[in-house]
């Protein structure tokens, strides 16, 4: 399915308001509780610079998907690009961690990530 270059499909614009919600849920309690989030997730060992500073990445990515949602396949195009390279360098951080002694829930968030990079490669795959 080719698109003409102005139109964004509205399924798109309903994923960029799903990544918000998203992002809000993991985002703000890694900014101001992340001992709570972490505990929870039976992680023992949490840096409060480095998860505070995900979740203001998180905040600040969802709100401009909430934000953006009405935006030209212009600006979707590069919305996109950001999204595709902070997933796959999330991924990557994750994998990372993991083999450098990381606990193995965080798989859960690797499966988001995967699961949103591969959703935003296909639409901008698709705003070529």
């Amino acid at each position: 399915m080719k698109l003409d270059h102005s139109e964004v499909p509205d399924r798109l614009r309903f994923w960029f308001v799903v990544h918000f919600v998203v992002d809000m849920l993991i985002g703000v309690p890694l900014l101001f509780f992340p001992n709570l989030l972490f505990s929870l997730l039976n992680w023992t060992v949490t840096d409060p610079i480095m998860t505070r500073l995900v979740g203001a990445a998180l905040v600040a990515i969802g709100v401009e998907s909430l934000l953006g949602r009405n935006a030209s396949a212009e600006v979707y195009r590069a919305m996109l690009n950001l999204k595709i390279l902070w997933a796959s360098g999330a991924i990557l951080a994750i994998v990372l961690g993991m083999v450098a002694g990381g606990p193995s829930t965080a798989w859960i968030f690797v499966v988001i990530f995967f699961a949103f990079l591969s959703l935003w490669i296909y639409y901008r795959l698709l705003l070529r």
